[in-house]
């Protein structure tokens, strides 16, 4: 037990001396570049631009900024991506240089010759798999010819020498065991055309995720399944052919479809740089749910920041701001959409080479509580708005309650507001700063004032502001009662410290009511072929690695039309997408992925089940002198290959995944 508690006391000293090491580094680091710290230690940024450091032209992304997940690092990174590509925007493009690829050789007529490169990944890989025995293995294998193992498969250095190799070995295929395709595949990829030789040629195969991180206790059948896998892509390798991309011309406009202040974010930086953009708002005024906040949590004057945006909005000469606006149809695909749109000013259509959605979000209105039958019961923004008002009757109340998680959390709408907390506890503060002798409870299940917002909720503990929790299986009751002659509403709730039921007379009840998707995110999710997560808001391609892109290319998205979420969160990811958008926009082209799917004329016979099944509106009947036959439109078609598994004739099939491919792996 003794030498335990040594072990953890030594550790604990080891934790320690680190993180005053990180903190030396940091202030090391800030001092080094002139910029200021934040009581906390992390960067200290611009409350309404949390990428803006204290000295103009130096950002900041990632948890430097705050305490944040990995999604939000992203788009934070992207975000600061695209403040950097407005403060050089006058430099743009005057040092950048053309990559020039050799021309590339014909070996369709070749015998393969595969080359295979095992990955350590550090020791992601190599700590689990024996990576020399599964090089061996490899070089046993038929068509293979040359083999090596790889510290890093990924490094710029590793890159080149599998260059290098295929030239020097003749190889005409190759497979790389490494890590995810998702992550890595344009990289290797791309080094295939350096070497002069067609980048489909390229297979991967995945022995970190399927094998090393999932069999970690498992080392020799580790090792045994990381050469089956090995193997399998080999016998793929073999089969694979040549295919061409396409380029499109690139429309440089940008569509943003939205007026709050995750999409005039957007629009002002993507305008900044140069691009004309047309900003979309369904309602008479731009702002979206900020024209119902009037202060954060850390002071900041929510109306006078957006009277400021609006105004730049509008007076920026690259942005077309149409109200009232409703889409009625989108067709088109990345780098050359068409929008059709009704607006005050009439019907207008819109051709643009990529589209930003930021439709916002409502707000659930409760059905329970009391609510909309008692002029005392109150949602958090309709509090709000009678704070800012000086409602003599609620200022001077003698007692408020709130009560968390009203309309989420639940079997219907099962997710976290994320929002709610913080709210409360920014009317909570601003009324006790008001009248400190107001009593004040909030009924809770789990306070999540994540990140800095902790100091606030600390704040108001210390004010004496009541944190109360309860079971979602023991809500809290809410009575309207008489007494004395004076009307007041009774809140009995279970308190689980006391463990028993308690009774709060109260003047007023707030309750955080829910953010919830907007009715018509459906009917815009339709135009744009993008998708809706399970509830209802819009669903990034990949949560961590793509989190403003959808699956359809040129579409991005930000802000509460994604999740839930802060205004500075918004305005991280409103920087993002643009710098995403920007990516696109920046080009004159665009080029589109060989692996698509086709149609054997011959085999069709004009069922249309491969019309029903893509989501992407890429296959057509056409005419031809055997009656109807399906055709795939190259440009719209994303791969994914639902239509195949649907064909009851195999007359439709996936470049780069035919039968053959993948057969020859089983």
């Amino acid at each position: 037990m003794l030498a335990q508690e040594g072990k953890a006391k030594k550790q604990l000293i080891n934790e320690l001396k680190e993180l005053r090491q990180k903190i030396a580094e940091v202030e090391k680091l800030a001092d080094m570049y002139g910029i200021e710290l934040d009581y906390h230690g992390f960067c200290k940024t611009n409350p309404v631009n949390p990428i803006e450091t204290s000295r103009r032209g130096i950002f900041v992304s990632g948890v430097f900024q705050s305490p944040m997940d990995i999604p939000e690092s992203v788009f934070s990174a992207s975000g600061a991506g695209s403040q950097c590509g407005e403060f050089l925007d006058h430099q743009r493009g005057k040092l950048s240089k053309e990559r020039i690829y050799p021309p590339e050789k014909d070996v369709s007529e070749e015998e393969p010759r595969i080359g295979v490169f095992v990955c350590h990944c550090g020791t992601n890989i190599g700590r689990v798999v024996d990576v020399p025995s599964t090089v061996e293995y490899a070089l046993t294998l038929p068509n293979v010819v040359y083999a090596q193992e790889q510290l890093f498969s990924c490094a710029t250095d590793s890159a080149q020498s599998i260059a290098e190799m295929i030239r020097e070995k003749g190889l005409n295929r190759v497979v790389v065991a490494a890590c995810s395709p998702r992550t890595l595949e344009p990289l290797f990829r791309d080094t295939l055309r350096e070497a002069g030789i067609n980048q489909y040629f390229f297979e991967m195969a995945n022995i970190r995720e399927h094998c090393s991180w999932v069999h970690s206790r498992e080392k020799e059948d580790a090792t045994q399944k990381a050469k089956d896998i090995t193997r399998m892509s080999i016998a793929r390798a073999c089969h694979l052919e040549p295919l061409q991309e396409m380029d499109l011309p690139v429309n440089r406009t940008a569509l943003v479809v939205g007026g709050g202040i995750a999409g005039m974010t957007c629009a002002l930086s993507i305008a900044n740089q140069g691009h004309e953009v047309y900003l979309l708002e369904k309602d008479t005024d731009l702002g979206g749910t900020a024209r119902r906040i009037h202060y954060t949590l850390d002071g900041v004057d929510v109306q006078a920041y957006l009277r400021d945006l609006v105004h730049k909005v509008y007076q920026h000469p690259l942005i077309h701001v149409s109200t009232d606006a409703i889409i009625t149809e989108a067709t088109g695909y990345v780098g050359n959409f068409v929008t059709k749109v009704k607006s005050e000013r009439g019907g207008i259509e819109i051709k643009h080479g990529a589209a930003v959605i930021a439709v916002g979000a409502d707000v659930y209105k409760p059905t329970e509580y009391l609510y909309g039958e008692n002029d005392r019961v109150m949602t958090n923004l309709e509090l709000e708005d009678r704070i800012i008002k000086g409602e003599e009757r609620l200022i001077n109340s003698r007692s408020l309650v709130m009560i968390q998680c009203v309309g989420c959390r639940q079997e219907d709408r099962n997710y976290c507001a994320r929002i709610c907390c913080n709210q409360s506890i920014k009317n909570a503060l601003k009324l006790k700063k008001i009248t400190p002798r107001m009593d004040i409870y909030i009924l809770f299940r789990d306070i999540r004032t994540y990140g800095f917002a902790e100091d606030y909720y600390r704040e108001a503990s210390n004010n004496d502001v009541k944190f109360i929790r309860y079971e979602p299986h023991d809500k809290p009751q809410v009575e309207a009662v008489e007494e004395d002659g004076q009307r007041i509403l009774r809140i009995t709730a279970t308190d689980l410290i006391l463990g028993r039921k308690l009774s709060i007379d109260a003047d007023y009840l707030a309750l955080a009511a829910a953010v919830i998707p907007p009715v018509g995110n459906r009917e815009i999710s339709q135009f744009f072929k993008v998708s809706l997560g399970p509830d209802g808001f819009f669903q990034e391609a990949h949560v961590k690695l793509r989190p403003v892109e959808f699956g359809t290319e040129g579409v991005y998205l930000c802000g509460l039309a994604h999740y839930p979420k802060h205004i500075p969160e918004a305005i991280n990811q409103a920087y993002g997408a643009a710098s995403r958008a920007l990516t696109l926009l920046s080009h004159d082209t665009v080029t589109v992925s060989g692996s698509v799917c086709e149609v054997g004329e011959k085999k069709c016979m004009g069922c249309g089940a491969c019309i029903s099944a893509c989501t992407y509106g890429a296959i057509e009947f056409r005419k031809t002198r055997e009656g109807k036959k399906a055709v795939v439109n190259p440009v719209l078609c994303k791969g994914d290959g639902l239509c195949n598994a649907k064909c009851p004739t195999g007359a439709i099939f996936l470049k780069h995944y035919t039968d053959e491919d993948l057969l020859s792996q089983i």
